[in-house]
């Protein structure tokens, strides 16, 4: 405690005993003066008794007692200057230090001081008069007090405050026995809580562990029905694209003609057999859609098309008395989406419509809303059947499930319907709702942003961007090559197992190129494009023995085959054909989706990419269709 000015009260030179008692009463008669009483008082009295005791005797010894001030406070200053190198104890110091605010010592230019201070009440005087003021009063005590009168006092003084220490020791026990008897009881109940909570951590671990293993248990039945889905529905379309092959081959106009009814009967054939491949394309979607691999793929799409074949694919559906109303719409704005996924959200939401609307209607409407990044189409379906009673319109979004009642009759389904449509609107970025009222009709809408981003939706409901593929390199012209040969002058090998595919893809095939050969085994497939030199060679994947995967490696590593382009068709999703596996095939065609105007595209796009072997893969996910 240091700084701020000072007023000198008096100055004492201690050569005796009775020196020290004068000392001690003045500083007592000083402090109550400041009203500094109490232990405060004993506290100052007694460690300057004390000091003026040890360091009686030597040279020079004076105290000066001053009044500092200090932040505002008035501060009781004692300071002890003598001559020589005579040094306070240490235990003086340590007491002073402990009882006092401040005690310091210090070096002078004959020999050492000792300075003790205390800080007394804040000061509501100038310094100069209560220095003046602490005069007068010491003054007047040193004219009506003898040496006897000023030991009394300190004795009563040192009584009280024995008593006072005795009394505080006698409340600190107390205190600590009280706290042993707290801490005794907290021991006891925090050995009876630790055993209660080992015990539940003991039953919650064992619950953890029987959950996990039944999360074990779920994922791997999901994961096994999701695997179930993909291979059955694999398994589906192989025969299902023959059915709609040799369907398609009957009713081709060049084909032997038919009776009226036989057109009929071949015409139902084939519209059953499209239906059920886009049933087991929806299995294939929901299948991916769990396994979080359903991704789009936006193009520019024409509403006014779109509606046009809707219109032609549902009409078939409608019942008597039902008017299918499908606007012939033209877009103000671009729609850049996966036109076949919107095209199956329409057609389910469309065809669950139909199914349970017996009188009235079923009604599609288109708008536009909002600008820029935000630009919208909201395609609402209105139909006036049995309605939805208000607890089930959540289930009917949960797949296999059929609202119960006497509408069921006659009519068949998975339950696939709503919850694939939905799958998809959130995978073009958009929503699906619905409203109904029983016996009133339902109204589902379709909200889907104009732009629709390439992305993945993962199980959990993220999106994440799919890795980009490197653009097209765009063939370089050689101006001394020779042109192309015309697609009715090329040879083809077809490599393909399945003997029902074939029966209908020969004829399809021999209309667009001169020679083709078939190789149902594929141990010899190698042997047979080498021996024939073909302009290409359209290769299954699915075979046994050599898989087509194995096929198209061997025909890369051989330099007699390796610049033959490779057309893969597949009853597989070609969304789903790992590509770099079958590098560097031209061309990826879905065997259910082949028409003679997409099979000659490809071939096209095959002999322009022909000259450049490291041409990137031309996958079809979603080739055309007939109608469109």
């Amino acid at each position: 405690m240091t700084g701020g000015p000072s007023q000198e009260v008096f100055t004492l030179a201690l050569r005796e005993g009775g020196d020290v008692v004068t000392l001690r009463r003045r500083t007592q008669v000083a402090c109550r003066a400041l009203d500094l009483t109490g232990s405060p008082l004993v506290r100052m009295s007694t460690v300057v008794s004390e000091a003026g005791e040890h360091l009686l005797g030597a040279a020079a010894l004076t105290a000066r007692l001053s009044l500092a001030e200090r932040a505002g406070d008035a501060v009781l200053s004692l300071r002890f200057r003598w001559q020589g190198e005579r040094q306070p104890s240490a235990s003086l110091l340590a007491a002073a230090s402990r009882l006092l605010d401040d005690c310091r010592t210090s070096r002078t230019d004959d020999g050492r001081e000792l300075v003790l201070e205390q800080r007394a009440t804040a000061l509501t005087r100038p310094l100069t008069v209560l220095a003046d003021h602490l005069r007068g009063t010491l003054l007047a005590t040193d004219g009506g007090t003898d040496l006897i009168e000023a030991l009394r006092s300190q004795n009563r003084q040192l009584l009280a405050a024995l008593e006072e220490s005795q009394h505080q020791q006698d409340e600190l026990q107390r205190l600590n026995t009280e706290l042993e008897e707290t801490n005794t009881g907290v021991l006891a109940l925090y050995s009876e809580l630790a055993g209660e909570l080992e015990e539940t951590n003991s039953g919650v671990v064992a619950l953890y562990a029987e959950l996990e293993d039944k999360t074990r248990q779920l994922e791997q039945a999901n994961e096994y029905k999701t695997r179930f889905w993909a291979n059955v529905s694999h398994e589906l379309r192989s025969p299902v694209n023959a059915v709609i092959a040799l369907t398609r081959l009957l009713l081709a106009p060049e084909a032997e003609p038919l009776s009226a009814e036989q057109r009929q009967q071949v015409t139902l054939v084939h519209a059953s057999g499209n239906t059920l491949l886009a049933l087991v394309d929806e299995l294939l979607d929901v299948a991916k859609a769990e396994a979080g691999r359903l991704e789009p793929h936006p193009v520019d799409t024409d509403l006014r098309a779109l509606f046009h074949q809707l219109r032609g694919t549902l009409q078939s559906m409608t019942q008597p008395g039902v008017r299918l109303r499908i606007p012939d719409y033209t877009q103000a704005g671009a729609l850049v989406t996966d036109e076949v996924m919107l095209t199956r959200i329409l057609r389910n939401v469309l065809s669950n419509a139909l199914k349970f609307t017996t009188d009235g209607s079923v009604t599609v409407d288109v708008t536009e809303h909002g600008t820029g990044q935000d630009r919208r189409f909201r395609f609402q379906v209105r139909d006036t059947g049995v309605g939805i009673p208000p607890e089930e319109q959540e289930r009917v979004f949960e797949e296999f499930y059929q609202v119960p009642g006497q509408h069921q009759r006659g009519r068949t389904g998975t339950g696939l319907g709503l919850p694939y449509a939905r799958r998809l609107t959130e995978a073009l970025g958009g929503t699906l709702s619905l409203g109904s009222e029983t016996g009133q009709g339902t109204l589902v809408v379709v909200d889907i942003p104009a732009l629709t981003p390439s992305l993945l939706t993962s199980r959990d409901g993220h999106r994440t961007a799919p890795a980009p593929r490197e653009p097209a390199a765009a063939p370089q012209p050689d101006l001394a090559e020779a042109p192309a040969k015309p697609l009715a002058e090329w040879s083809v090998v077809v490599v393909d197992d399945d003997q029902a595919f074939l029966a209908g893809f020969r004829p399809l095939i021999g209309r667009l190129v001169t020679g083709v050969t078939s190789v149902t085994d594929s141990t010899t497939a190698v042997e047979t494009v080498r021996r024939e030199r073909p302009d290409a060679v359209l290769l299954d994947l699915d075979m046994p023995a050599l898989d087509g995967y194995e096929v198209r490696r061997l025909l890369a590593a051989d330099p007699a085959t390796a610049h033959i382009p490779v057309v893969v068709l597949t009853a597989t999703d070609p969304g789903e054909v790992p590509v770099a596996r079958i590098e560097p095939v031209r061309a990826v065609l879905d065997k259910g989706r082949l028409t003679p105007a997409g099979l000659a595209a490809a071939l096209t796009r095959t002999s322009a990419r022909a000259a450049s072997p490291a041409a990137p893969l031309f996958a079809t996910p979603y080739p055309l269709e007939e109608d469109r």
